[in-house]
């Protein structure tokens, strides 16, 4: 081979220029101050969003609930249960009367997988069959098992003719 026959070595390209053919004078370079000045934007956007979602929940009317007497004060033995629909009729409910000569009422709609609590007086819980999960009778809160969040409190108000549900705290 003569030394006409070989390349010239400024001629030649490299193996990757010719994988990656990137004109680098006509490529629009991103600089470290723009791409700061873009995440500070898009962070000042997005605290400027959850302000607004909080100041739009905050200074939102409470939505009222109907009052719906649900049964008789006296209908509901100690240690008794009685089961209801409140707000409307696809959300179950259960009202108890505990030990403690109380009332208290929940939604039956477990927090784990959405199955329904039973009362089981004896044990003084509301007990889910699905996953043998069990929440105390006087609040609500997880006693064993996989809940971890506390059963909806129905709001109670007793009144001459009977005892009232009027309200849902979650």
């Amino acid at each position: 081979m003569s030394a006409m026959d070989e390349p010239d070595a400024t001629k030649r390209v490299p193996k990757w220029r010719e994988d990656f053919p990137i004109s680098w004078e006509s490529d629009h370079y991103v600089t470290r101050r723009e791409l700061a000045k873009f995440l500070t934007l898009g962070s000042a956007l997005l605290v400027a969003a959850n302000a607004a979602i909080a100041f739009v929940g905050l200074t939102r009317k409470k939505r009222s609930m109907p009052a719906l007497r649900i049964a008789s004060a006296d209908a509901i033995p100690r240690d008794g249960s009685l089961l209801f629909r409140y707000p409307t009729d696809e959300d179950p409910c259960i009202l108890l009367r505990t030990k403690e000569n109380t009332l208290a009422a929940y939604s039956q709609v477990c927090t784990h997988l959405s199955c329904a609590v039973v009362h089981e007086p004896a044990e003084d819980r509301l007990f889910c069959p699905c996953h043998h999960g069990a929440f105390a009778c006087i609040d609500g809160l997880p006693a064993g098992g996989p809940p971890t969040r506390r059963l909806p409190r129905i709001r109670l108000e007793e009144r001459a003719d009977g005892v009232y549900a009027i309200g849902v705290e979650v």
